[in-house]
């Protein structure tokens, strides 16, 4: 009884560490959802080759964001970062309308992998702030969010260099892994 309390107990109230993986097409806003929520400012950045990975605390939880190239030759890769993760954040281009069904098919791979099933998934329909783009609910009907069964999902609107949303998104997802966690359910895989 002892142990099963301490583990909700810090479930809820201690130091939590989730590692996550931040996934999305190439020019999404990633690397700039990033460092926005690493530092707290928008940094010019290039095309990611390869990955950056941050530390990023949010309230009581550590999360470890591994933030992976989104360019074609780099997604047969992205299954590589899978093992042990707690959640998914996938960041849509809400403007690019001509991908949405490449992200959908990206998305839906991802999903589907053994290692990511017991993720929680967080989307960032990204670039609000820009005319044009679609609504989170367009996303979402894009992306097939509508069809997930038994799956803990989100859908926040963002704009990565305003920050509008980010946090938002934030708080659904530490609060969701904690109930995750405490209820037993592992990251490891199959």
């Amino acid at each position: 009884m002892g142990q099963a309390f301490r583990k909700l107990f810090d479930a809820f109230f201690g130091n939590s560490e989730m590692r996550v993986v931040m996934l999305g097409l190439d020019a999404a806003g990633k690397t700039t959802i990033l460092y926005k929520l690493h530092i707290g400012e928008v940094l010019s950045t290039v095309p990611t080759i390869g990955f950056n990975v941050e530390k990023v605390q949010y309230k009581n939880v550590i999360f470890t964001v591994w933030d992976v190239g989104g360019q074609e030759k780099l997604r047969p890769l992205w299954r590589h970062y899978f093992t042990n993760t707690d959640g998914l954040i996938y960041v849509v281009d809400s403007l690019d309308r001509d991908r949405i069904g490449k992200a959908k098919e990206e998305f839906q791979s991802i999903i589907r992998d053994p290692f990511m099933h017991n993720a929680v998934i967080l989307v960032f329909a990204n670039k609000q702030d820009m005319r044009g783009a679609m609504t989170p609910a367009e996303v979402c009907q894009g992306l097939g969010l509508y069809d997930l069964r038994n799956r803990k999902w989100h859908i926040q609107g963002s704009s990565a260099t305003r920050g509008d949303g980010l946090y938002e998104g934030l708080d659904w997802l530490s609060s969701t892994l904690k109930e995750h966690k405490a209820a037993g359910f592992s990251s490891i895989g199959p």
